[in-house]
């Protein structure tokens, strides 16, 4: 039901796409936008992942890596993949002092998984490994290939709703106006109903595959605490990015999103607290304690990148 509701969800977008583009220039207009957001899907397939990790300026690491948390990193993820069933995914890291992750990749055999060197300093390695579970899922249930056309869709319909005022308002300027404010808006909604119910599906499935809901539970309070006080200066200039993150990276700037793209946090952590009781773990302690030192001792409040 969730992956009907996802492709009914991006037929909508792809239709308002068209529908900007018939106020632009008629139905010439409409066939010319549905045949470019033909194109851009298809582009988007063979080299989102591309784009989305060279805009971050990912790198690629191995278990040769010679900080010893970015080998456990690497270690744990690929274990995590094998025990889920999926090919070993790329792994990189992203020099970013906010804590963060996300995966991209058209498919299982070429998906890729990024951690922020923020995230590698501030986390105990059984939260990172619940983190990574986390994003594996999304690769399992093909998220990052919707996520990242979802993304791609998006941006490209807020540059369109502009032409659409200039250059088609000219012979309704009222219209041009409405489909200006309003078209960028619709394809957020249409946004953040896709992650939304990626978001707490790959939650679910992630806690499966790592074993350890609580982990994860007590890795998304830490993380969106950080993220508030720490700019992601590359999400903020490419908002349509935002919903491949596994928390929302444009918090650094403190406003309230009114069109987030991610779930509440308390609700996820307590989806995770019900799995985590089912699983048989302990549930007394609340999310996001500092007991635990981790692998590498106190936790950081900056990245081992400084």
């Amino acid at each position: 039901m969730n992956h009907l509701k996802t492709y009914v969800l991006l037929a909508g977008m792809t239709a308002l796409f068209g529908a900007v583009g018939y106020m632009i220039g008629g139905t010439g207009g409409m066939l010319i936008a549905l045949a470019v957001a033909a194109a851009m899907n298809l582009f988007a397939y063979w080299n989102a992942d591309k784009m989305v990790l060279s805009h971050f300026r990912a790198q690629e690491v191995d278990p040769r890596h010679p900080d010893h948390r970015v080998r456990a990193y690497v270690e744990d993820t690929l274990a995590l993949a094998q025990r889920a069933g999926l090919p070993a995914p790329k792994i990189y890291i992203i020099d970013n002092p906010q804590p963060n992750a996300f995966a991209t990749g058209r498919d299982p055999n070429n998906a890729a998984v990024a951690a922020t060197t923020g995230l590698i300093g501030l986390l105990s390695r059984d939260e990172i490994r619940g983190v990574m579970a986390h994003e594996l899922a999304h690769v399992k249930n093909r998220d990052t290939l919707t996520m990242t056309v979802t993304a791609t869709i998006a941006g490209a319909i807020g540059m369109l709703a502009n032409f659409a005022f200039f250059f088609g308002g000219n012979r309704n300027p009222i219209g041009g106006l409405l489909i200006m404010i309003l078209a960028p808006i619709a394809a957020s909604l249409v946004q953040m109903a896709i992650s939304r119910a990626r978001e707490y599906e790959a939650d679910r499935i992630g806690a499966e595959i790592g074993g350890e809901p609580e982990a994860l539970a007590r890795a998304l309070q830490k993380i969106e605490a950080y993220a508030r006080d720490r700019v992601n200066i590359d999400a903020e200039r490419n908002p349509a990015m935002a919903h491949l993150f596994i928390i929302n990276p444009l918090a650094g700037h403190g406003a309230d999103n009114l069109f987030s793209t991610h779930p509440a946090t308390h609700n996820r952590i307590a989806q995770l607290m019900q799995l985590a009781g089912r699983f048989g773990q302990p549930t007394a302690a609340a999310a996001g304690t500092d007991t635990e030192a981790g692998p590498w001792g106190a936790r950081p409040k900056r990245g081992p990148w400084g």
